[in-house]
């Protein structure tokens, strides 16, 4: 008797990520649907597909028993499949959503960080909102306990800071760019100030409102007598709350707001305020944007202070006729003993009139710097004919003009009737050798002058000759400046001939002059010999090779009573044995004699 079995080998649907397309190859009127992103089969009748075996003694023909086995597939296949049509959605979209979710959960509990470790500001403020805090600025999409973090730090610097301005006299906080709240932070360390005398505020980011923060505290301060603000944007209007702020202030007697973005509505409140300050002793509002109508303020609040003595102006728009203005307000002074007014265009015309106003000045002016100020030989004639007549000033700089050969002689004439000139600055003026024997001329018989400085001038060979004769055995020059003179190596042979009887010149600059190794062995030999004033000699930009280096190294060794302390043989061509052999001088030098000569190369 045999035996029938019917095994059902169902194809169940599988889950497709597109469209359905029937057999034919045409598009299905049924499309899938998109679900986060995700395209979904549609749900469309199938049916199930069943492969029944028989398993007989063998025959032919199919038994009854068979076929009532396909017909009851058949049958439960139809009643079915409404069930089996709505699986084959569920089943594969929750598997979709129970993954998703997983990862998602995974990702957050990854990146997220737990709560308590970083936390800023605003998460104190909104707890219930959890999660990364995100920006849309560039630059910004930082964890929110980062700048947490830069919040505590930044703390803990001010504090700092706070300690120092009660606890030293002299404070400098510059650079430190801690803004207006930084300032108003640290005002109120000022406000209870009884050590600080000197403080830096200088290039810290603050603007007219960080001004705001000294309101009710420089008004108390007795203690504070320099208040550097110089590198701040405050303008006009942080000038004016400063000025109305100081106006109750007895204390502060040097004012520094260099590059504030000072302009004549700021010099005309300052101007306001020096009428009526008593303390005030030096005002720096150099490299600003005041014009000619901020120099007729000042000068006219010079008429009525007598307390102010240092005034810089350096690095405006004065002008010829801002220095006619100051010199207007310069006659009627008594207290002024310093005026920078380096780079302001004043030209000939203004410097007339400028000499002009400080010849009747009723003070002693001991400093002035009128450098950088397109000064040509008429206006040097206008300077000579001050310099004949002060009895006061030490100091005179007219570095980077063009008064050329005929200026210096102008300048030449009148420093042989000045007893009193100190320190005299014609670097940058176009002089050649002509111009420079005169001066040389002058030196003759002026022993008061120590300070010249002649550089970027190209006097060259014969103009340095000429200076060298004259101060083998006269005048009084302790510093002697000669960079950028193209003096070249037979200069330097007058050079060194001079420091064999010079007793007077301490520092010596001579800097990119062409010297090479025939220059420098040329000095060389002069400092064999006993030089006892001698102390700095500057040959850095020289061409200066290691043969030279060797004729100077020798000289060190060879001098017993050398009083070169420093040398500078930087940006030459040494290479490292030219440099072991002046290191190993130098050490020689101090083995020998305790002597410590610092050498740059």
């Amino acid at each position: 008797m045999g035996s029938t079995s019917a095994i059902s080998l169902c194809s169940h649907p599988k889950f497709q990520l597109r469209r359905r397309f029937d057999s034919d190859g045409s598009r299905s009127d049924l499309f899938g649907y998109r679900a986060l992103g995700v395209y979904l089969p549609p749900v469309v009748p199938f049916r199930r597909r069943c492969l029944v075996v028989k398993s007989n003694g063998g025959g032919s023909r199919r038994p009854a028993s068979s076929r009532r086995v396909y017909r009851e597939s058949q049958s439960v296949g139809s009643v079915a499949a409404p069930v089996q049509q709505l699986a084959s959605f569920v089943v594969p979209a929750a598997s979709f959503f129970a993954v998703t979710f997983v990862m998602w959960k995974l990702v957050e509990k990854l990146l997220v960080p737990k709560k308590g470790r970083m936390t800023s500001s605003i998460d104190s403020k909104a707890p219930e909102q959890g999660g990364m805090k995100w920006s849309i600025s560039a630059g910004s999409n930082l964890l929110s306990g980062f700048g947490a973090k830069i919040e505590r730090e930044s703390k803990l610097k001010l504090n700092d800071f706070a300690k120092e301005l009660r606890s030293f006299s002299s404070v400098d906080l510059s650079g430190r760019n801690f803004g207006d709240e930084g300032l108003f932070f640290l005002s109120e360390s000022l406000g209870y100030n009884q050590t600080a005398e000197e403080v830096s505020f200088a290039a810290n980011g603050i603007t007219a409102t960080g001004i705001k923060a000294f309101d009710g505290v420089l008004q108390a301060n007795i203690m504070l007598k320099t208040l550097n603000l110089s590198g701040n944007a405050i303008g006009d209007d942080g000038v004016k709350l400063l000025c109305d702020i100081l106006a109750n202030n007895n204390g502060i007697q040097k004012l520094q707001l260099n590059s504030t973005d000072v302009g004549d509505e700021g010099a005309k409140a300052i101007a306001e305020l020096l009428k009526t300050n008593s303390s005030l002793r030096a005002l720096e509002l150099n490299n600003n944007m005041i014009d000619y109508s901020g120099f007729t303020s000042l000068a006219g609040a010079l008429l009525e202070n007598n307390t102010l003595r240092n005034l810089h102006l350096n690095g405006n728009y004065g002008g010829a006729l801002g220095a006619n203005a100051l010199a207007k307000g310069l006659e009627g002074n008594k207290s002024l003993r310093e005026l920078h007014l380096h780079g302001n265009s004043i030209g000939d015309e203004g410097v007339n009139a400028l000499m002009s106003g400080l010849a009747l000045h009723k003070g002693k002016l001991t400093l002035l710097d009128i450098g950088n100020n397109s000064i040509s030989a008429r206006g040097a004639f206008h300077v000579g004919g001050y310099i004949k007549k002060t009895k006061s000033l030490l100091w005179l700089n007219l570095y980077m003009n063009d008064i050329g050969d005929e200026g210096a002689g102008h300048i030449a004439d009148a420093l042989k009737q000045n007893r009193t000139i100190t320190t005299i600055d014609l670097g940058g003026n176009n002089i050649h050798a002509e111009g420079v024997t005169a001066l040389a001329e002058a030196l003759k018989d002026n022993s008061v002058i120590t300070f010249l400085e002649v550089g970027y001038n190209p006097i060259g060979p014969d103009g340095v000759k000429a200076l060298s004769e004259v101060l083998k055995f006269n005048g009084n020059i302790e510093t002697l400046k000669l960079g950028w003179c193209q003096i070249g190596a037979k200069g330097a042979e007058f050079i060194a001939d001079m420091l064999k009887y010079n007793t007077t010149i301490r520092v010596l600059d001579l800097r990119a002059n062409g010297l090479r190794n025939e220059g420098a062995i040329c000095l060389a030999r002069s400092l064999k010999v006993v030089n006892e004033a001698l102390t700095s000699l500057d040959l850095g930009f020289n061409e200066i090779r290691d043969d030279g280096a060797f004729a100077i190294s020798q000289a060190l060794k060879a001098n017993e009573d050398v009083t070169v302390t420093s040398l500078n043989l930087s940006s030459n061509f040494l290479t490292k044995f030219g440099q072991s052999a002046l290191t190993d001088a130098r050490d020689h030098v101090y083995e020998m004699s305790e002597k410590e000569i610092n050498i740059f190369f």
